[in-house]
């Protein structure tokens, strides 16, 4: 089977764009929007004021020129480890390392810059950022060849894998990596030329925004414009009819766990050479298992995926000044974010409420 074997719909029983559009992120949406008036409630429960809380929240990410960078800088990690949670899913598996692959090619990168200092920076960062896709990519890639060599699961693979990775991190901070003073479980600074400049001035925001933003178009057009991409799809909707439609799935489930892995290595490489100049033992705060729920709320879609990570981006980057102008803990965030997991794992049945008000 190919492209030109699906079935085209012609006129009026082909529908527009944005029809569809809606029609697969309004569930997403409603599951948003039914998270955050849940945790209205909490607020008021709290002694609260929701209003007040969600203004505060709001104007904490998006209130000045600073704060919005900050959000914008807050959503780079998270709308590459979307991206690689995302591919994975596309592909039938389920990848919810991101985390420890992340870990795993920001050391990379880290270590390529330490180890070639002279280097100039058009030469230096495209090699620290292919460093951190490779290794990302093979400890992505070691799941999927015990799910395909011995039939492991990989929720069970990735996940324990996380954890080798980030124990194997910091043996290396705090051992060969480890910087010259020998205090703190982190590299060397990294050199002027393996960092990458601000995008806006006075702002952390840097050159990887454009970056990422590339990354989503490509990403877009290879899932859904390219053969691979078609082939990928029908494997993780239906294994058997790619099997009987001749398709290689085992290849096509082993290239997405490794362009997976890839993406979360990017995500390290981001937060090592725009944020943090050098490889720490804390690099993360979670961006990995975040991730997760970026795909999720995103539908796997990589434009979805920009979206949600923004959306989530705003929740952390907020939830301070809601908690010095509100009163509300900032953790509430935290539970907003779990309760949209909670309604994305309930969609089938705001699907089927959005039907019924439909038809009303």
């Amino acid at each position: 089977m190919t492209i030109s074997d699906t079935p085209v719909l012609a006129g009026p029983e082909r529908r527009p764009l944005a029809r569809q559009w809606l029609k697969a992120f309004l569930p997403a949406a409603a599951a948003f929007l039914l998270a955050l008036v849940a945790g209205a409630g909490l607020i008021l429960l709290w002694g609260g004021n929701p209003v007040v809380a969600y203004y505060a929240l709001a104007a904490g990410a998006f209130g000045s020129w600073n704060s919005i960078a900050e959000t914008l800088l807050r959503s780079i990690p998270l709308t590459f480890t979307g991206l690689a949670v995302a591919v994975a899913f596309r592909g039938g598996a389920f990848n919810v390392g991101a985390e420890g692959q992340l870990y795993v090619g920001a050391t990379a990168a880290a270590a390529c810059a330490l180890w070639l200092p002279t280097l100039p920076g058009y030469l230096i960062l495209p090699l620290m950022m292919v460093g951190a896709m490779v290794a990302g990519a093979a400890w992505a890639g070691l799941a999927g060849v015990l799910k395909l060599r011995f039939a492991a699961s990989e929720l069970i693979t990735t996940i324990m894998l996380t954890y080798v990775g980030i124990y194997l991190v910091s043996y290396l901070l705090h051992g060969p990596l480890q910087e010259a003073a020998g205090y703190l479980p982190q590299t060397e600074r990294l050199p002027a030329a393996a960092r990458f400049a601000s995008l806006i001035a006075g702002t952390r925001l840097h050159m990887g925004l454009l970056v990422t933003l590339g990354t989503v178009i490509v990403m877009q057009f290879l899932i859904w414009k390219t053969v691979w991409g078609f082939r990928l799809r029908v494997t993780g909707l239906n294994t058997r009819a790619a099997l009987a439609a001749g398709m290689a799935v085992g290849g096509l489930s082993m290239s997405a766990f490794l362009l997976s892995g890839a993406l979360a290595g990017l995500a390290g490489f981001m937060e090592v050479v725009g944020v943090q100049h050098r490889m720490i033992e804390t690099l993360s705060p979670g961006f990995g298992y975040t991730g997760i729920i970026v795909a999720l709320l995103g539908r796997t879609s990589p434009l979805g995926v920009v979206i949600a990570a923004v959306l989530f981006a705003t929740l952390q980057v907020g939830a301070t000044t809601m908690e010095a102008a509100a009163g509300v803990p900032a953790t509430l965030t935290v539970i907003i974010q779990a309760l949209v997991v909670l309604f994305l794992i309930g969609r089938p049945g705001i699907d089927q409420l959005l039907h019924i008000l439909r038809r009303r």
